[in-house]
């Protein structure tokens, strides 16, 4: 074999077309070992080549006669001083940070532990056992692939539907799917599933981690699995669990053939990321990558006892932000996938982590300003997490331009609105209408809001309608774990109940959420599976079940097929709509020129304007609002003014039926001006959460009568004889 010195970048196995380049940082190695393997089964390596070159604290070296589908490892090399951070154990065939495939996942054993397990663990005595044939191992890949005219899409912020889900719980029981297939990247990319995804006006979605993971050794020994996937080891390499092929380079490949058929639907695809901690885990974690190779560049230790981590994430480590070569990681990783895989964007978990450079959230932290200055990463979407378990980690509204969130306080606010809690007008009306309070001080626009009411932490939103209480006894954890704070109502009866008033009540919230989902101002985020009854039976933390808890069933029943019906005539409104796709935030003033109109216009039950008092009224339980979408003042990308419809929105979370006169009102000054002009027109009632059959158009100044509970959404239309009023 020729042993050329190679160079130092690009860091990882470079494939040329006539070698492979491998190099990989390490600041504090004395030496660095690649180890080759023949085959995924292999127990110990074939061969060890000692990396001749160290030039910018990278170990490089260049095989001329090495081809793609070659597996391997290495041995780093140095000190072994765990009071001192230093935790090199050349015994330990590490992964490389940057490998692009991973031909073998781990095998827990004892060997994989730097230290003597079983010793008392303050000593961390080093384990000098070889751990080979258990290790986790990468491999070299050909990354040529036929894009054709593939591209990212760059949907508009403002267009943008997003669909959270899981690559196999979304299609492990697709009744049209091969079983073969079942779980996979390819059957994400599916007709059966893409035409789904299209009927509810999904315009991305967005796939729950991806980068290959480790399942936690306490979770493999208790039968369960990491199934969320927040567990990183690499994060350049797609999971190898999702691939139906069986080589080590094919999840690549199909990942890539993913893509390609979701971007040919109009479909984008957003990466769940985990650049916040790794799956090594605390101090007393195995050594499997990062650890191995220079633990106190990777990670976060504490000043005065380097032997452990700052955690601000809850699983043992943070990554260290504050060294170059961590972030170039991470900005390596995310050009690799916008580049090479075609990603249309990202979603950071527990993006509050990534911005702390000491100990306090700083937006203006060397993570943001590298993203921002990035010509690449910062043309796609971005959303934040933004909070982490770190004191001051909670910081909804406060991430800078370009990034866009994931709102918790809509969540909040709108499931306490529809359990009925008192005094929240002003926060659903804030909701609505795209959370100016949170967004618009910084320059952003209703669009950096990321609606969503449930998601994969927590409740499904069948639960959240079904149980007052989390039940995670399937979790092992003596039901310690998960979230306590739900703003659940299971309306009488904790579970599931043959009670066709509970049940029918529970739809009616349901379709109460998804209406409030789709209506409001912002980017709305489904989650996957909530729009066929999905249930977790109140599990509200299911990430380590990997099983029919958790997966999607697509066999349903009637009231769940009126219901996803339902959600896509939402989805059909939503689309139709310009005033619902706003850029800018409403401003509530009258505009200037002839039709003295306001862009928003919040109403009480008689038609008139609501003032300071009614807002102030905490047992009010109901709003109307008007969302005027002929003049919007705004333009398309040709310079052509957006114009739609208006609509009238009525929402009563009251548990007794309450009366609206349909604008314009008789009593009030400003509508006087308009009555005459809006008797030619008609109210179209387009949704009724109830399910009753109201009659389709309503004369304006007429009374309607919404039940409790419920809400109902109007279009202003002109008056014809296809359009003649049903109601007077």
């Amino acid at each position: 074999m020729r042993i050329l010195p190679g160079k130092p970048h690009p860091l990882g196995a470079t494939w040329d077309g006539l070698g492979v380049n491998f190099a990989i940082f390490s600041e504090n190695a004395t030496r660095v070992e690649l180890c080759l393997f023949d085959s995924p089964d292999a127990r110990h390596e074939s061969m060890r080549i000692e990396m001749p070159e160290y030039n910018n604290q990278v170990y490089h070296v260049y095989l001329k006669d090495i081809r793609p589908g070659q597996i391997y490892g290495y041995r780093v090399h140095g000190p072994y001083d765990p009071e001192k951070g230093l935790r090199f154990n050349a015994a330990k065939v590490v992964l490389d940070p940057y490998a692009k495939s991973i031909a073998r996942d781990l095998v827990w054993d004892d060997s994989l532990f730097p230290y003597h397990v079983g010793h008392k663990k303050e000593d961390m005595v080093k384990d000098d056992r070889d751990n080979a044939a258990y290790a986790p191992l990468g491999a070299v890949v050909d990354s040529s692939f036929t894009w054709g005219d593939d591209k990212l899409l760059n949907t508009p912020w403002h267009e943008t539907v997003i669909y959270e889900a899981h690559v196999k719980g979304l299609t492990a029981l697709h009744p049209e799917l091969p079983h073969h297939m079942r779980g996979t990247y390819a059957a994400v990319a599916s007709e059966p599933v893409i035409k789904h995804l299209k009927s509810l006006g999904v315009t991305a979605i967005e796939l729950m981690p991806i980068h290959h993971r480790v399942d936690n050794q306490n979770l493999v020994n208790a039968g369960l699995a990491n199934y969320w996937g927040y567990n990183t080891l690499s994060y350049f390499a797609p999971d190898i669990r999702y691939s139906h092929f069986k080589g080590a380079v094919d999840a690549v490949r199909e990942f890539k053939m993913m893509v390609r058929a979701l971007h040919a639907a109009n479909i984008e695809v957003i990466l769940d990321v985990v650049y916040n901690h790794t799956a090594e885990g605390n101090h007393l974690g195995p050594t499997l990558s990062f650890r191995g190779i220079d633990n106190t560049c990777y990670y976060r230790t504490m000043a005065k006892d380097p032997r452990f981590y700052m955690d601000y994430t809850g699983c043992g480590n943070t990554l260290n932000m504050m060294h170059p070569r961590v972030l170039q990681l991470i900005m390596d990783s995310l050009r690799y996938w916008i580049e090479e895989m075609h990603v249309d964007g990202f979603r950071f978990d527990l993006a509050s982590a990534l911005a702390r450079e000491l100990y306090d959230v700083d937006k203006l932290s060397a993570f943001f300003d590298v993203i921002q200055q990035d010509p690449v990463v910062s043309q796609v979407k971005l959303i934040a997490e933004p909070w982490d378990i770190g004191e001051g980690g909670y910081q909804v509204g406060n991430f800078p331009v370009l990034w866009t969130e994931w709102n918790g306080k809509y969540r909040d606010s709108v499931r306490q609105f529809w359990r009925g809690d008192p005094n929240l007008l002003g926060q659903m009306a804030t909701r609505l209408t795209g959370s100016s309070d949170l967004y618009a001080h910084s320059g952003r626009s209703p669009h950096a809001s990321i609606n969503f009411v449930t998601c994969h932490d927590g409740f499904t939103l069948r639960d959240l309608v079904s149980y007052n209480e989390k039940h995670n006894l399937a979790n092992l954890e003596n039901n310690r774990d998960g979230e306590n704070h739900n703003n659940g109502w299971n309306m009488g009866v904790e579970g599931e109940t043959d009670d066709e008033d509970i049940i029918n009540l529970r739809l009616q919230q349901r379709r109460n959420f998804f209406a409030t989902l789709m209506l409001s101002l912002g980017v709305p985020m489904i989650s996957g599976g909530d729009e066929v009854g999905r249930t977790q039976k109140g599990n509200n933390n299911a990430y380590c079940q990997d099983n029919e808890l958790s997966w999607t069933n697509w066999d349903f029943d009637d009231n769940e097929k009126e219901f996803l019906s339902f959600v896509q005539k939402l989805a059909s409104i939503r689309t139709s709509q310009p005033v619902l796709q706003r850029r800018k935030f409403f401003k509530g003033q009258v505009r200037v020129g002839p039709s003295q109109t306001k862009d928003i216009i919040w109403l009480n039950t008689d038609g008139t304007e609501m003032k300071q008092a009614d807002w102030e009224d905490e047992e009010r339980r109901h709003l109307a609002v008007i969302f005027e979408g002929s003049h919007m003042e705004e333009m398309d990308e040709e310079g052509n003014e957006v114009m739609g419809n208006t609509l009238l929105l009525l929402l009563n979370s009251h548990w007794k039926e309450t009366q609206f006169y349909l604008p314009p009102s008789q009593v009030d000054k400003y509508w006087r001006m308009f009555a005459p002009q809006m008797m030619d027109k008609t109210w179209k009632l387009l949704i009724e959460t109830t399910g009753t059959l109201s009659p389709s158009c309503w004369q304006p100044q007429s009374q309607f009568a919404l039940g409790p509970r419920s809400m109902a959404l109007f279009e202003l239309q002109d008056k014809d004889e296809n359009t003649l009023p049903d109601a007077l």
